[in-house]
Parts: C-alpha cells; sequence; structure tokens
C-alpha cells in the first residue's frame, strides 16, 4: 500500500471515529442533562440502576472512540516514518486487508494470534 493510499484509509477511518465520538458525547450530555433534573437517589429508584449502566456504557464508548482516534494518528504518523506495513511484534510485513479492516493495528495477523 502507498503512503497516500494509506493516509486517506486512515483519514476516513478518523472522520468515522470522530462522528462516533461526536454522537457519544452528545449522547452523554443527554443522560447527564436527564439526569439532572431526577431525585439522584440511584439507589431506590427503579430507573437508577438503568441510568448509571447507561451512563457507564456510554462513557466506555466515548473513551474507546477517543483511544482509537489517538491510535490512528499513531498509525498516520507510523505511515510517515514508512513503518505503518511493519508488524511491531516480529517486524514482519502486516497485509493490506489487515490494515484494511484495522487501520490503526500495529501488529500482523501471526502477532496478534499469539496474546
Amino acid at each position: 500500500m502507498d503512503e497516500r493510499a494509506a493516509m486517506e484509509l486512515i483519514e476516513r477511518a478518523q472522520a468515522e471515529t470522530s462522528r462516533r465520538a461526536s454522537a457519544l458525547a452528545r449522547q452523554w450530555n443527554e443522560i447527564v442533562a436527564a439526569s439532572e433534573f431526577s431525585s439522584g437517589d440511584d439507589e431506590h429508584d427503579p430507573e437508577g440502576a438503568t441510568i448509571a449502566f447507561e451512563r457507564a456504557q456510554v462513557q466506555a464508548l466515548l473513551r474507546q472512540a477517543q483511544d482509537e482516534l489517538a491510535a490512528l494518528g499513531q498509525a498516520a504518523e507510523r505511515v510517515l516514518a514508512g513503518v505503518y506495513e511493519v508488524c511491531e511484534r516480529c517486524g514482519g510485513p502486516i497485509s493490506e486487508g489487515r490494515l484494511a479492516a484495522l487501520p490503526a493495528t500495529r501488529t500482523c495477523i501471526a502477532c496478534a494470534n499469539r496474546r
């Protein structure tokens, strides 16, 4: 994969992940705003556990999206350094198919399966 194609792949993934992070941030803000009008007593509120779970779930998904954006930024740096298609564990090649599916990956399939 040439540098231009790799950067386009990463930029598309960044745009998609940014949209997802923005939507999750909006969802998080809506949950927080809605909970401002509640009694705040999750222990005795039959909906409390559901609200707390939903809040935690959205927060975790937002954190994952932010982590993915950081990983994609690092992938762009690896493209510029000429090591985007090189496995960080074994030094072997990372297939184009794997990079297309997981643009921020740092390992080849064989190394990923060794976890």
